[in-house]
């Protein structure tokens, strides 16, 4: 009797790798818009949310932006002044830590500036994030939640019991103090209770100009010129 076709075994190690292939068009991109774009810009993003983001890349549809997979960005541009796609494209993979992107456009500085530093959107913290004021619940009925919510407000920590099929707060409870480090269920709490304290914002960091190869820094933070000075040292040595 023939064997069937399904009970062949197909080793993984025999799968295509298509790794490589995406890492090697996405170089091919980025320095197709190196040739193509005026400006560069490094920015950087505080309270990462995909969705916001999504909101940034519509609005700037006649761009184009890049963010995350900062080593394949680095090798694109490259990283030292030898091995750099275009002068001075390595001051731009120098800045390409923790959560930046890069934006390719034809605006001027100003623009772009302009646009950004208005863009500001508002969101619920994640555990993590600092709490940005302080939080406190007056005991009492909570007439927003059904009955069913009440083990799990329970769970989260707060003194809640049901009460002729009413959800209710036995007693004043905070749920954090301005300054704490929120939680897990922290950050579920105040999202339940609709209070926001995170903020989507996107800072312009550093700009690259293709027709002079000119880097310029436009904002930095005391955090980011240490380590600065700590790869100086380290080049000195």
């Amino acid at each position: 009797m023939p064997k069937s076709r399904r009970d062949r075994k197909v080793s993984l190690t025999k799968t295509p790798k298509k790794g490589l292939e995406a890492k090697q068009a996405l170089i091919a991109e980025l320095r197709k818009c190196a040739d193509t774009y005026k400006h560069i810009f490094v920015f950087s993003v505080a309270n990462m949310r995909n969705s916001k983001l999504k909101d940034v890349r519509n609005a700037w549809k006649h761009s184009r932006i890049f963010f995350g997979k900062n080593k394949v960005m680095m090798v694109a541009l490259g990283k030292e002044p030898s091995s750099e796609y275009k002068e001075n494209l390595h001051q731009v993979s120098k800045h390409l830590r923790g959560e930046v992107g890069l934006l390719f456009t034809n605006r001027t500085k100003e623009e772009v500036d302009d646009w950004f530093s208005k863009f500001k959107e508002v969101d619920f913290a994640r555990a993590g994030n600092k709490a940005t004021y302080t939080v406190a619940l007056d005991a009492g009925p909570l007439e927003q939640f059904p009955h069913s919510m009440e083990p799990q407000l329970r769970q989260l920590g707060l003194p809640t019991a049901l009460k002729k099929g009413v959800v209710m707060l036995l007693s004043d409870y905070e749920v954090c103090k301005e300054g704490d480090i929120l939680t897990p269920e922290q950050a579920r709490v105040l999202k339940l209770f609709g209070y926001e304290m995170a903020e989507f914002k996107v800072t312009i960091k550093f700009v690259w100009n293709s027709e002079t190869g000119e880097f310029q820094k436009l904002v930095g933070d005391e955090e980011e010129e240490d380590e600065e000075e700590e790869d100086d040292d380290i080049c000195e040595d």
